[in-house]
């Protein structure tokens, strides 16, 4: 039965975010405590509101420089991080979307992260992140990022050299465009979610390992290249990751990145490009002696701007197309005509913060690519259009308290999310009858960092 997004359990929601806001007050705060304590900056100094992975200039350039920035002799580099929400869709599921949940209106905690994040002297830096995931209920290997770098002048010009051993491509960039933390900063696996997305957008995600090389020059010119190998199945079933979503990557995947960051009209202006070649073998088989073929190419831009009155405005984009050739899933499938396929993914999001505390955030997306009957057969129109918008308010009032303080900090905030095509279609997209806007998610959500 379709009803109203916002329930009775919805303004309970609506009560426990306000709740939130006061309950929880710590009298200092930080964004990830090991990073402000090491360099002993208040959050809102590296992180957009105080918290998350949305970066400043100045959190860019800290992560550029391997993580080694650091202002006391000595802290310890662990830090944690859990996240909980409220989840509500515009119709209830036909069955639970995960044991242990309701059809709809679900109370869960998404996710509790520990973190090994800091510098070792001036050259050894790491981000490590473990996971435990309050909805399939099972802990896993999560964000890795290892560096090395070095500094050095040439006639007057800075130059870091860097290099990188992570799981995901596009969780090394520094920008807010790029996948690996693209808006939105926080979901949950309870709300619904197109099933169709260019590789690149996260598939290789935690099943991946891979090494890259960067430079930044003169504190403008970031150029980047490395390539991508998939650690064996037992690995990563060990470490909690599926080896067989998407599959193992044949040989190496090469990457590519290069932006350029200029200050323009008072405040910094980003433009880019990335790309990332893969061959895999879908399912980890290597019987039909075939491989899909992926090559993902995108361009990407962001402007930041802090106003006189502290108040922040910051603009990301994304245009990504990937073009496929499924020969090893079309023998699989027992398919003809299917494997040349193309998919494009375009986003942009603006947000805006008061005091740098408390911002909205729109997200404009838009996901299409050309039809295939067998790769889509679900859907009732054979494509993978999906578009939608997202709207966030949230509130971290803790996150401009500068160390030496404890470690703390909160975040609460709203998250809709507005699908008007899901799967190929607006209506009956699933041949069930259901539509698009059924899938419209209202979320409450509180992140606590410590």
């Amino acid at each position: 039965m379709t009803r109203p997004v916002l329930s009775s359990f919805a303004l309970f929601a609506l009560a426990w975010f306000a709740v939130s806001a006061l309950a929880f007050i710590p009298t200092r705060a930080f964004a990830v405590p090991a990073f402000a304590a090491q360099t002993g900056q208040a959050c809102q100094m590296c992180h957009v509101g105080g918290l998350g992975p949305q970066l400043t200039p100045y959190g860019r350039s800290f992560k550029i420089h391997g993580y080694t920035m650091r202002t006391t002799p000595f802290n310890v580099p662990v830090s944690a991080m859990v996240e909980a929400s409220y989840v509500s869709t515009a119709k209830n599921a036909p069955e639970p979307v995960a044991p242990h949940y309701a059809a709809n209106d679900n109370v869960t905690i998404d996710q509790i992260s520990v973190f090994l994040a800091g510098g070792l002297g001036s050259h050894l830096g790491a981000f490590v992140q473990t996971t435990y995931d309050g909805v399939g209920r099972a802990y896993s290997w999560d964000n890795l990022d290892l560096r090395a770098v070095t500094t050095f002048d040439i006639k007057g010009a800075p130059i870091v050299l860097g290099t990188s051993l992570n799981n995901s491509p596009t969780v090394q960039d520094a920008w807010n465009t790029l996948p690996g933390w693209g808006f939105p900063y926080s979901g949950s696996d309870l709300a619904p979610s197109p099933t169709t997305a260019p590789l690149l957008s996260g598939a290789l995600a935690q099943t991946s390992i891979g090494a890259t090389a960067y430079a930044w020059i003169n504190s403008e010119l970031y150029l980047e290249a490395g390539g991508y190998v998939s650690p064996n199945a037992r690995t990563l079933t060990r470490l909690g990751a599926d080896p067989t979503s998407p599959g193992s990557i044949e040989g190496i995947a090469p990457y590519g990145r290069v932006a350029f960051q200029k200050t323009v009209g008072g405040g910094t202006l980003e433009v880019g490009a990335f790309g990332l070649q893969s061959s895999i073998h879908p399912g980890l088989d290597r019987k039909t002696g075939a491989t899909d073929h992926y090559t993902d190419l995108g361009l990407d831009g962001s402007y930041f701007m802090t106003l006189a009155n502290s108040d922040v405005v910051t603009v990301n984009a994304r245009y990504l197309h990937e073009r496929q050739s499924l020969d090893a899933t079309c023998i699989l499938a027992v398919a003809s005509n299917c494997a040349h396929n193309n998919i494009t993914d375009i986003r942009a999001d603006v947000s805006y913060y008061w005091r740098d505390k408390i911002g909205g955030t729109v997200q404009v997306f838009d996901t299409f690519g050309s039809a295939n009957a067998a790769i889509y057969a679900a859907n009732r129109i054979p494509d993978p259009d999906s578009t939608g918008v997202t709207f966030q308010i949230d509130a971290t009032p803790f996150g401009g308290m500068s160390q030496p303080r404890r470690r703390v900090n909160v975040r609460v905030g709203l998250q809709y999310t507005l699908y008007t095509k899901f799967n190929g279609a607006a209506t009956n997209f699933d041949n069930q009858g259901t539509s698009a806007s059924d899938n419209n998610t209202f979320r409450v959500f509180t992140w606590f960092a410590f």
